[in-house]
């Protein structure tokens, strides 16, 4: 289609070069020099192409087919017109999301995504393109990506899968390069970026981490009423033994009642005396009813 459209702006100049010859001759020449300029123009054209950078180009020969020994790099090429036209190829690691449901050891169904950055092997561009043509990672990803994944997740149980992830992508990343490598593919780099279960597992899994945080709550509870009753036992026999140091010291020396009575009454007083109100208490309210029993021994 491209080739028929210049044939037929070149048939149009000439014909209108033809129109003009029959006036002046100068401006006979004149067209002719232009439609000459025109034709010039275009043969450069489409003599020449240009490699962009990240790119590499291959030549396909409408003769012979593809040049499997001539891989092009960036920048400013020649061509011969129809018989020769570049195929040009994006050398640049292409980031692609590939989702697969497969099940795991213990037969729970796992749907695992990853993210895969490829690109073609330069050297080998030819015999991609014979073998799968400028859509390989459509052809190719899909298929070996499912295939590994399919192998790598059966050889875990769903916890595994959770508790051992990073084993789990190394082991998937190591089958998948060397997978890539039968198809030219180079992979830069294979992650795992969805793990996920059925919901039957996922609310299995819930309940059994409710069931143990309750648990271990309850034996948080259980120890805290130990602990609760050793602290009361303990403060029972501190009681019990300050009640018997108590009473053997009132034994041996019944003075020792009426000093802690002084004691309590200063602290009676002094409590009162901090008040803003005016209290007027007898000796029997501040405890100081000494003389009963004959005062100090």
């Amino acid at each position: 289609m491209a080739g028929k459209e210049p044939a037929g702006l070149l048939q149009q100049l000439r014909q209108i070069a033809g129109r003009m010859s029959s006036g002046p001759r100068g401006a006979g020449v004149g067209v002719k020099l232009l439609v000459g300029a025109a034709a010039l123009a275009y043969g450069v054209k489409e003599a020449t192409y240009t490699v962009e950078g990240g790119q590499r180009a291959v030549i396909f020969n409408r003769i012979g087919g593809i040049q499997v020994d001539t891989v092009l790099a960036e920048g400013l090429h020649f061509r011969v017109p129809w018989f020769q036209y570049p195929i040009i190829y994006d050398i640049r690691a292409t980031p692609r999301k590939i989702s697969s449901l497969t099940g795991s050891k213990d037969l729970q169904m796992v749907n695992i995504s990853l993210r895969v950055l490829s690109r073609p092997q330069a050297s080998t561009l030819p015999f991609l393109y014979q073998r799968l043509g400028k859509d390989y990672d459509e052809r190719v990803l899909p298929s070996i990506v499912n295939e590994v994944l399919k192998s790598v997740v059966a050889k875990f149980n769903a916890s595994q899968l959770i508790t051992q992830r990073a084993q789990v992508s190394l082991l998937i990343r190591r089958e998948l390069v060397e997978r890539a490598k039968d198809f030219n593919i180079i992979l830069d780099d294979v992650a795992i970026t969805e793990l996920s279960f059925s919901r039957e597992y996922t609310a299995a899994v819930e309940a059994k981490q409710v069931a143990q945080q309750e648990a271990q709550r309850a034996q948080f509870y259980v120890e805290k009423a130990k602990q609760d009753q050793r602290q009361k036992i303990v403060q029972a026999e501190g009681e019990a033994e300050a009640a018997k140091m108590l009473g053997l010291a009132i034994t041996k020396n019944p003075g020792y009642l009426k000093l802690r009575k002084i004691r309590a009454a200063q602290n009676i007083a002094k409590t009162m005396s901090q008040s803003q109100n005016r209290v007027y208490l007898n000796a029997d309210s501040l405890v100081l009813n000494l003389q009963d029993g004959g005062g100090f021994e």
